[in-house]
């Protein structure tokens, strides 16, 4: 099954006339080039359970001008993926990849 159809189907067993009027998904870029996900966990089957932090090319591993980096994380209930800008399938795999393994 395709990434962006395993997202929908998270985010539609996720919806229950609330949570998508206040939570939620969003997916956008960021200037050095790179991908931002942030998916709000608050009252979700998710929000509870830990995550071990994921990431590579950043900090001291970092290389100047180099777009292969990701961070993944949780972060006050929200799991927040960056990556540079050809992550984003990385990143979604990851946050899918940990709701499978908690089912």
């Amino acid at each position: 099954m395709n990434t962006i159809k395993r997202l929908q189907e998270w985010y539609l067993s996720e919806c229950n006339g609330d949570w998508e009027h206040t939570y939620g998904v969003q997916v956008g870029t960021l200037d050095n080039p790179g991908w931002m996900v942030d998916i709000d966990l608050h009252e979700t089957s998710m929000e509870n359970i830990p995550f071990l932090t994921i990431s590579y090319g950043i900090g001291a591993e970092s290389i100047e001008d180099d777009s292969n980096w990701l961070l993944c994380e949780l972060d006050n209930g929200v799991f927040k993926g960056r990556g540079g800008p050809e992550k984003l399938e990385d990143i979604l795999t990851i946050f899918l990849d940990w709701v499978k393994s908690q089912r």
